[in-house]
C-alpha cells in the first residue's frame, strides 16, 4: 500500500511537471473529455433524479409529521450539493471511466506499447496520463453541477406528487433558494476536484503497473475500481472534517 502510494505521489508530480506541455495533447484531452463528460450524462441524469426522489420520499414524511414539510427543499438541496452529488458522481465515473482507463493502459503495457513510447523518447505520462487526468478534473465538477440541478428537480417532482408529503414545487424551490448558499456548492465542487485527481491517478497507476497478460489486466481493473471507491469515501470524510470549520 505504501509503495503504491509513493508511486502515485511521484506520478502526480510528473503530471504537474508536464502541465506546461498540455497544449500538445489537446486533441486527446477533448476526446477524453467527451467520453468522461458527455457520454456519462444519461447515466448521471437517472442516478441524480432518483437520488433526489429517494431523499424526498425518506425525509418528506418525517418532516411533514413534525410540521416541517416546508423545509424539505433545503434538506434535499444541501444533502445533494455537499455530499451525495460529489460522492455518487465520483463513484459512477470510477466504475464507468476508471475501469476503462485501467484496462486500456494495462493492455498497452502488456503489449509493450508503453515501452515503445519510451523507446521513441516519448513520455508515457505526458502522452497517456496527462490528458486523462486533466479531462477527469474538468468533467467531474461539471457533472456534479449537472447532478445537483437534476437531483433538485427530482426531489421537487417527487415531493409534489407523493401523497404522504404533497409539498408544492413552489414551496420546495423557495426553501431550496433560501437554504442553498454559494459556499455550499463550492464545498461540493472542491471535493469533486480532489476526487477527480485521486481517481484518475489511481486508475492510471494500476494500468501502467499491469503485468501478466489478460489476467493481469483484469486484476488491475478490479484494483483500480475498488481502491478508487475506498479512497473516495476516505477522502470524503477527511475533506468534510477539514471544511467543516469554514462552514458559516
Amino acid at each position: 500500500m505504501f509503495r503504491d502510494l509513493g508511486i502515485m505521489i511521484v506520478l502526480l508530480g510528473r503530471v504537474v511537471a508536464a502541465l506546461p506541455r498540455a497544449a500538445r495533447r489537446r486533441r486527446a484531452f477533448a476526446e477524453q473529455l467527451h467520453e468522461i463528460g458527455n457520454a456519462s450524462l444519461l447515466m448521471a441524469s437517472l442516478l441524480s433524479f432518483f437520488i433526489g426522489g429517494v431523499l424526498s420520499l425518506q425525509a418528506g414524511s418525517v418532516l411533514v409529521e413534525r410540521g416541517m414539510g416546508t423545509q424539505l427543499g433545503g434538506l434535499v438541496g444541501l444533502s445533494l450539493c455537499k455530499e451525495l452529488a460529489p460522492v455518487m458522481m465520483a463513484i459512477l465515473l470510477a466504475g464507468r471511466i476508471g475501469s476503462a482507463m485501467a484496462a486500456e493502459l494495462g493492455s498497452m503495457n502488456v503489449y509493450q506499447e508503453v515501452d515503445a513510447l519510451r523507446t521513441l523518447n516519448i513520455s508515457p505520462v505526458e502522452f497517456l496520463v496527462l490528458p486523462r487526468v486533466l479531462a477527469f478534473t474538468v468533467a467531474l465538477p461539471c457533472l456534479v453541477i449537472f447532478a445537483n440541478l437534476v437531483g433538485w428537480i427530482g426531489g421537487a417532482v417527487i415531493a409534489a406528487f407523493n401523497q404522504d408529503v404533497a409539498v408544492p414545487v413552489s414551496t420546495f424551490i423557495s426553501n431550496l433558494r433560501e437554504m442553498i448558499q454559494l459556499h455550499d456548492i463550492l464545498n461540493g465542487l472542491a471535493k469533486s476536484l480532489v476526487f477527480a485527481v485521486a481517481v484518475s491517478l489511481v486508475c492510471c497507476h494500476h494500468g501502467l503497473q499491469t503485468r501478466g497478460g489478460p489476467r493481469g489486466v483484469g486484476r488491475s481493473v478490479t484494483k483500480a475500481v475498488t481502491n478508487s471507491i475506498v479512497l473516495i469515501l476516505l477522502l470524503d470524510y477527511a475533506l468534510t472534517r477539514l471544511l467543516l470549520p469554514f462552514d458559516p
